[in-house]
Formats: structure tokens, sequence, C-alpha cells
């Protein structure tokens, strides 16, 4: 079983849409850069995720995408299940024609496991997600290789504060 690049990407897209949307729309050429995404994916992408309303555009100077709604109310597989991405575990992509046209001995047991995650990935909001350290301290040091042209940063934790030093 393997997530495809798509339902990756846009997960990773949503997650730094979350963390930076706060103040201001943010634009899909900020994504890319902080994420390493091909903008022209990243359209297409919000193209479908615009159409599932988890997202919504703003034009004009100063635009780009806000979450349509809080990240509490986002779910990891609504974002996969967006993209057309799936969680098939089967090797006969859900067919059961597995076995020479037939289904095979395994073929319920996979599809029970594509179940269980996306019954997984449906718990996991992107609330959940912003509130781990470490997704915390990567994106402190994406922003930080982004704001100062591509230098990276030393990133260290000390209690409860985040200290970012340039290297």
């Amino acid at each position: 079983m393997r997530l495809t690049t798509k339902g990756r990407y846009a997960v990773t897209a949503m997650l730094d849409l979350a963390l930076h949307s706060s103040e201001r729309p943010v634009s899909l050429a900020d994504i890319s850069q902080r994420q390493d995404i091909s903008l022209s994916y990243l359209e297409q992408l919000f193209s479908k995720l615009r159409r599932c309303n988890l997202v919504s555009s703003v034009r004009g100077p100063g635009g780009g995408y806000r979450l349509s709604r809080g990240g509490g109310d986002i779910f990891v597989a609504q974002i996969i299940d967006a993209v057309n991405d799936t969680f098939d575990a089967t090797g006969c992509g859900g067919k059961a024609d597995c076995q020479q046209g037939e289904v095979c001995l395994t073929h319920y047991l996979w599809c029970d496991l594509s179940d269980q995650i996306h019954g997984f990935l449906s718990a996991i909001s992107l609330s959940q997600l912003l509130e781990k350290r470490e997704v915390l301290t990567i994106a402190a040091r994406q922003d930080a290789r982004s704001d100062a042209g591509q230098r990276v940063p030393a990133i260290e934790i000390k209690g409860d504060t985040l200290l970012v030093t340039e290297i």
C-alpha cells in the first residue's frame, strides 16, 4: 500500500497553508518555495481542494489561499479524497479480480486495511498536526530558510520556546 505523491503533496501544502494563513492569504508561490513543490502542480491540487470547499481563494494584490474553515474541521483523509487519491491496499485496485479475474484469498484483508487507514486519517485534523512540536520545528526552519535567502538556521527547543539562529 502506498499513498501517491499527489496525496502527500496535497497534505503538505494544506499544512503549510494552515501554518501561514492566520494573518493574510498565502500565495502558491510561497508554498512552492517552502515545500519544494512545483507551482503548476500546486495549482492543479488547489483547484481540486477549492472545488471540495477545503480552501478559498482571494484575488488581487496580496491574494492567495486560505483554509475554508478552521484547521480542526479539516481532516487528512478529506484532503487526500479531494485530490482523488486512494488508500487501496489491494493488488487489484479494489476490483476483486486479483487472481486470474477472481477474488484472491486475502482480498478482504487488504480491503479492511484500506478502510482502517482511511479511518485513521479521518481522525487527524490539521489542527492536531499543528500541535506537534516536530511540525513546528520544521516549519520554523523552512520559514527561516525562505526569509534568509536559503540560509539554513540552527533550531533549538528549550522548554516551550523555539530558538532560531542563523548559521
